[in-house]
Formats: C-alpha cells, sequence, structure tokens
C-alpha cells in the first residue's frame, strides 16, 4: 500500500492479526486504556478474574465522573474500590471533581498515533488531537489491559474533506450534526471518518474533540484528525510538547468512501427531541418557550466554549422562567476560567454552576420537570436518558444554549450581535494532584482493594447448549439504544457492580415487567429492529440480559459495540436473513434454534429457527473467533481456557 490514509498508518503500524480490508477481523496492539466508573468497577472485576498482576499496556487510566452524585453509600465505596484497585494493578486513578474522562484525555493524555481503547463509547473523542480511540465494552478494556490485541472488523475509510471557514456564532458542533443530518444515527456503522482539507485548519483540538466524540452518534468506529501545528500548539499551552507526533495521511492517499463539507455554509443547528440525527436549522424551530438550558458534557465543555458562554452572560441574566446549568469538562477548565476572572460572570447572571463531571448528560441529577423543552450542548437525546420519562431534550451548541438561556426561547444566536473570538490562554492551569498515579510494581502487593457490599461476584454463562429455546420475551423497533436496554440514572447507575440488582431495569422504560417475564420464563429471545444497542459502551445491557437468561437477540442489524458485548456475554447475535420474518415474532411467541455448537463448529452462515411451523432462516455473522468465544460461553471463558486455568 503505497499511499495510505492517516487511519491506514495507525491501524497497520498496530497490526498484529489479520489483513486491512474492510469486513476483515483484525487484531490490534493497544497503547493506551481509558475506564470511567460506570463501566470501570466491572471492567476491573474482569481483569482481576484472569489473575495478572499488573496491567501490560503503556498507560491505564480510570476516571470518576458519572457516578460523582453520592445519594448512598454505593458510590463512595465504588469509588475506594476503583482507587484501590487502581494503585494495586498499575492504573492511574482520576477523582471525583477532576473532569469528565474524555476532556481530561485529551488535555493530559491524548498522544498522536496511538491506539486507544475505552470503556465508554465517546473514546473517540481523542481522535481530535491524532489519536486513533475506540469506544468497547469493559470486557473488550480488560481483556486489553491483560496484553492481548482488540479485535474488530476492519472499517471502511470515509474521508470527509472540509473547506472554507466556520462564520460567526456557527461552531464544531454544527459540523458533526451536519454529518448527522445527512447519515442519520447508522450512517457511520463499519466506518472511521477521517476528516481533511484547509477547514480543519480553524478548528482548534477541543473542537475537532467535539466532532469526533458525536461520531458515536453516527455509529462509527471511531473519528480521527491529522496531527499538525494546532495539535502541538495546543499540547504545548498543556505544558506537554513532548507528548506531539506529527502524523498526516499521505499526500494523494484515497478512501473508500468520500464527503465534502464546506464550513461557510453551515448555519447554527438543532437536534430536536428523541434522536441526535433529528436535525433542523435553529431558524427553522426558534421562538418556542424554553425552560431548561444544560451546558456541558464531555462533548461541549472546553475553555474557550465556557468562556465564550461567560462573555454572552456577561452583564445579562438568566430569563425569570429558564433554570440554566453548566459543569465544566474538568477542573483545568474551571480553574483556567475562574484564574480568567469570568467564572463571576456566569454566577452573577443566575446560571448554576456544578462540578467538573457527566451530571445531566448521563441522568444523574438536572432531570427536567414535566413537559419542560430542555436545551442542551449534550450528545444524546434519547426518551428518558434525561431522568425524565416524557423529556423534551434538544441538542445543540454551547452558543445556541446561552442565547435560549438569556431571552426564554429557542434562539438563533447570530441575533445576539457580534461574536465573542476567545484566544486560548498561553498556557493552561496545569495542575495533575487529582489524578492518582499507582503505587510501584515492588509495593503492589501491600496494597488491600477495598470492596463495599454492593460490589458481587461476577455471573459467568455456562457454555453454549446446542439447543436453545424459549419464548420471544420483547420485541422492539429500530434504533433501540443501550439506555432503553440498560438505563442509566442516579437511581440504576450505583449499581453498576452488582449484576443481581441492575438486572431488575433491564428495559425498565420500556416494559417495567421485563426482568420478572424473563426471570418467570427462566430466559429466551429477544427480538430488534435495525440498529439494536445504539449508543454506549455500557455492557450491562449485555451482561444483565445474559443473567436473567436470556440466550440470543435475533435483529435486523447490530450496533458495532453492542454486538461485541453481546459475544463477550455469550448472547449468540443472530440477524433476519429476510426481515419480513421480524413481524412473525412477536412477544410470547415460542421459538427454538437447534443444532447451535454444531452450527458454530461448522462455520455456518445460516441457522434455521422454529416458531410453531414457522422456519425462519437467521444470518450467523461471526469470525472464527467469535465462534470459539461463543461456543466457551464468553470471552472471559475463553480467555480462561486459553490460559489453562
Amino acid at each position: 500500500m503505497s499511499s495510505m490514509s492517516l487511519a491506514q498508518k495507525i491501524i497497520s503500524s498496530h497490526l498484529v492479526d489479520g489483513k486491512m480490508e474492510p469486513g476483515q477481523e483484525i487484531g490490534l496492539h493497544v497503547d493506551r486504556v481509558l475506564m470511567q466508573d460506570a463501566t470501570g468497577t466491572m471492567a476491573c472485576l474482569q481483569f482481576e478474574a484472569m489473575g495478572m498482576p499488573r496491567v501490560k499496556v503503556e498507560h491505564a487510566a480510570i476516571y470518576v465522573d458519572h457516578n460523582i452524585l453520592q445519594t448512598g453509600f454505593e458510590n463512595g465505596d465504588d469509588h475506594r474500590f476503583l482507587q484501590t484497585f487502581a494503585s494495586k494493578y498499575g492504573i492511574h486513578y482520576s477523582k471525583p471533581g477532576n473532569g469528565i474522562c474524555h476532556q481530561v484525555n485529551l488535555e493530559r493524555f491524548s498522544m498522536p498515533g496511538k491506539l486507544l481503547v475505552g470503556s465508554d463509547s465517546h473514546t473517540p473523542t481523542a481522535g481530535g488531537a491524532g489519536m486513533m480511540a475506540i469506544g468497547v465494552g469493559g470486557l473488550d478494556v480488560a481483556v486489553a489491559m491483560a496484553g492481548a490485541p482488540f479485535y474488530t472488523k476492519m472499517p471502511k475509510i470515509v474521508g470527509v474533506k472540509l473547506t472554507g471557514r466556520l462564520r460567526p456564532w456557527v461552531t464544531a458542533k454544527d459540523v458533526i450534526l451536519e454529518m448527522l443530518r445527512r447519515l442519520s444515527v447508522k450512517g457511520g456503522i463499519g466506518r472511521i471518518f477521517e476528516y481533511y482539507g484547509e477547514g480543519i485548519k480553524s478548528l482548534g483540538v477541543p473542537q475537532r474533540g467535539t466532532i469526533c466524540n458525536m461520531g458515536a452518534e453516527l455509529g462509527a468506529t471511531t473519528s480521527l484528525f491529522e496531527s499538525d501545528e494546532i495539535t502541538l500548539d495546543y499540547m504545548t499551552r498543556q505544558g506537554r510538547p513532548q507528548d506531539y507526533t506529527q502524523i498526516s495521511a499521505d499526500s494523494g492517499c484515497s478512501y473508500d468512501e468520500n464527503m465534502e463539507i464546506n464550513l461557510s455554509e453551515l448555519e447554527p443547528m438543532i437536534a430536536l427531541p428523541g434522536s441526535p440525527d433529528a436535525i433542523h436549522k435553529v431558524r427553522e424551530v426558534q421562538g418556542a418557550d424554553v425552560h431548561q438550558v444544560l451546558i456541558g458534557s464531555c462533548t461541549n465543555s472546553s475553555y474557550v466554549e465556557m468562556m465564550t458562554v461567560a462573555h454572552v452572560l456577561r452583564g445579562k441574566k438568566v430569563h425569570p422562567n429558564v433554570t440554566m446549568a453548566i459543569n465544566p469538562g474538568s477542573k483545568q477548565v474551571l480553574e483556567t476560567v475562574a484564574r480568567d476572572g469570568s467564572i463571576y460572570n456566569i454566577i452573577a447572571s443566575g446560571a448554576r454552576l456544578l462540578e467538573s463531571g457527566c451530571q445531566g448528560c448521563i441522568g444523574m441529577g438536572s432531570a427536567p420537570g414535566t413537559d419542560w423543552v430542555s436545551i442542551r450542548s449534550f450528545n444524546r437525546n434519547w426518551p428518558g436518558r434525561s431522568g425524565t420519562k416524557d423529556d423534551k431534550v434538544y441538542l445543540t451548541s454551547p452558543e445556541v444554549c446561552v442565547a435560549c438561556a438569556v431571552t426564554g426561547k429557542i434562539t438563533d444566536p447570530r441575533d445576539l450581535g457580534e461574536y465573542p473570538n476567545i484566544p486560548w490562554p498561553d498556557k493552561f492551569v496545569v495542575d495533575d494532584s487529582g489524578i492518582v498515579p499507582p503505587a510501584l510494581s515492588s509495593e503492589a502487593d501491600r496494597v488491600i482493594v477495598s470492596r463495599g457490599p454492593n460490589i458481587r461476584p461476577l455471573p459467568l454463562r455456562e457454555k453454549m447448549e446446542n439447543n436453545l429455546s424459549g419464548e420471544v420475551l420483547i420485541r422492539v423497533g429500530d434504533n433501540i439504544s443501550t439506555d432503553a436496554i440498560m438505563p442509566a440514572g442516579a437511581k440504576i447507575l450505583p449499581l453498576r457492580s452488582n449484576v443481581p440488582a441492575i438486572s431488575e431495569y433491564v428495559f425498565y422504560w420500556l416494559d417495567p415487567d421485563f426482568a420478572k417475564r424473563a426471570k418467570d420464563k427462566q430466559g429466551g429471545f429477544i427480538v430488534g429492529g435495525e440498529n439494536y444497542g445504539q449508543g454506549s459502551s455500557r455492557e450491562h445491557a449485555a451482561l444483565a440480559p445474559m443473567y436473567l437468561g436470556v440466550k440470543a437477540v435475533i435483529a435486523k442489524s447490530f450496533a458495532r459495540i453492542h454486538r461485541a458485548n453481546l459475544i463477550n456475554f455469550g448472547i449468540l447475535p443472530l440477524e433476519f436473513q429476510n426481515s419480513s420474518n421480524f413481524e412473525l415474532l412477536a412477544q410470547g411467541r415460542s421459538l427454538s434454534i437447534d443444532n447451535v455448537v454444531n452450527s458454530l463448529k461448522e462455520g455456518a452462515s445460516t441457522i434455521e429457527a422454529l416458531a410453531g411451523d414457522d422456519r425462519i432462516v437467521l444470518k450467523v455473522d461471526l469470525t472464527p473467533r467469535q465462534r470459539q468465544v461463543m461456543l466457551s460461553g464468553g470471552l472471559l471463558n475463553y480467555i480462561r481456557s486459553h490460559q489453562g486455568s
């Protein structure tokens, strides 16, 4: 391959198994891993189960950012578990309040050309700094920490040429909303988006990170920008120019697919309630009353964004009918904005200043009231994710958010007048005291891992049965998210290390009786539509159904991370060969799939399911390695068997 794209360069330098041909399974050497507290507790327990004394990657970090609302003993206990576990096994620990994992990683640990896997779907944020960063399930992170390759199918590389320059009040958020408008939430499945062209030169690293972050909403494997003089400038202001490496695509390289966006033609955009791809121009929907405005999340909480919001709020008050809250992405952002004097503007306006963490984005506080219109600079707005069942959550840029906050209505920010062009600080406040390094390996044996009563043993599946039978426990439609399968929020997320307890909430928003029915029926099947399992990396959306006895999920198509998680936990992912058969598998219908073990061993590409007199042909799209994982009853069983333990 004489001329390579940036993505191909990084993949080829990490390739340890397979060929770089779209659709073929590849194994990649992992340099670094990222975990957060909502998924990392289980990843740690899984790593511990492998019997390794220390992590084998060059750098590992776990961040407490999702579960910082301590309404009971559970979160506090888990934080102490994570800190002591991290110290013992060679992992850096970012304390509560230090910031959102993706923001802190971009600031302190992103490195161009490296491969990062993270147990959070928005891990690709680091692509803004030229890093190949891929969101995966917690078990895949645990396996990577043990030194094994990360396996995935080789994606297609999509070249996205950016031309022109963003006009005032138009932002990087509008770039990714335009991508969602064009492609939808499933338009990126099996793809890496590589942004290039003269248009990228007007985007700073955090702005590039915003675009890469919400590539997750496209279903993309990851997104990337080159590492250039803008990357070096950012890292220099972070006090770590030594971490910079120039890396870019070869001149004249070709892409599997091509797109082009003229930045000069974009205008402020907004996603309407229900889905991140329900995109409209703000001008088309302006005028509606607004009740809540939230600014922050891993998508839009950098220094420039906070300073822009503070500048707009200077001398103004939040509208009397609006409640507004702001959560900076990291302690560094908060401290640098405070040093530069703009926190006063935020406080004086009447906005609430929250600590640095995920907050309302994950339904951890800030749930909107009944029939409230909530305008958020976040990345997801699936029904109920906010913590309120029938919510009305809109997604947009911080600029649109602050315009709505001061006017009380959905407002195009261009109506506010002159745009404040905020310069970068010469140097950010650099204080890594909130990141606790691990104990030296020579002292690790002395570290005692603290375990609270909410940390329960890791459940495992038995080996695959040859015959699967049971009822269709639930049938759901297209684009079902992992939030719909395994909800987040202040009530449920603290149970993440207690699978028996958290399994009671599977499909809670869609069908509160699902868990009881699954237990009464001793398991069964889930039937889904297109893009089943879109969204977050939370493996509990597979682990908890496995605990409830779900044997297989039959869908029209799957989202990448969730499909991998199903395999990791021994749930067979099957796809309809004829999508019209979806109608045959109503909830309550008895179903049997025979000769499963032999079919997997023989490499069969299809398998028959029998529902009464109806024979339904299902596709078995598994690599040879994945078939062995399925036969073992999941990835952890597979790893153990290959260790000889």
